[in-house]
């Protein structure tokens, strides 16, 4: 069991970590942050031609030479992928929390796809779990980074060095 379930994300990628205790805490260092599962949103790699039949939104050019514009909906089918990118997050976080039973969740992600998040792990989440928010993008910290960043913040316990006796 791991009382802590770490999920930092953002528009491209998911990183899933649990932090793992020491057995001995006055002779082992620890607890250290270990990544379980990562995620990557395969919409937000594609670009241009490759995600869009056009690589420009909302012009045509009618008979006449005269252009005009239009609404392609871009933005409402880049929602719908990130809606979906996080419901496979939550899925995967679901079935960390049934294998691992932390007891607490710690979500870390940027503002709007924290938002989506919420939605994703409303029905997912035992009440049990107490849950946290952080709305910062942190993805391209190491473990061992992203660690002190929150114990600094006082969401994680602190690292400790193991006691040597010589």
């Amino acid at each position: 069991m791991n009382p802590y379930l770490v999920a930092v994300i953002n528009a491209v990628q998911a990183r899933l970590l649990t932090l793992d205790a020491t057995d001995v805490p006055e002779h082992e260092a620890g607890p250290t942050l270990i990544e379980q599962t990562k995620l990557e949103n395969a919409t937000q790699d594609r670009q241009g031609q490759n995600l869009w039949s056009s690589v420009k939104a909302g012009r045509n050019r009618g008979s006449g030479g005269q252009a005009h514009s239009y609404d392609d909906h871009r933005q409402n089918h880049m929602h719908e992928f990130e809606r979906r990118f996080a419901q496979e997050i939550a899925a995967q976080i679901a079935s960390l929390i049934q294998t691992q039973s932390p007891q607490q969740l710690l979500l870390i992600a940027e503002p709007q796809i924290l938002g989506l998040m919420r939605d994703a792990l409303a029905s997912l989440i035992p009440k049990t779990i107490k849950v946290s928010e952080l709305g910062k993008d942190l993805c391209q910290l190491k473990p061992s980074e992203l660690h002190t960043y929150l114990a600094d913040k006082k969401l994680l316990p602190a690292y400790k060095r193991a006691f040597r006796s010589i």
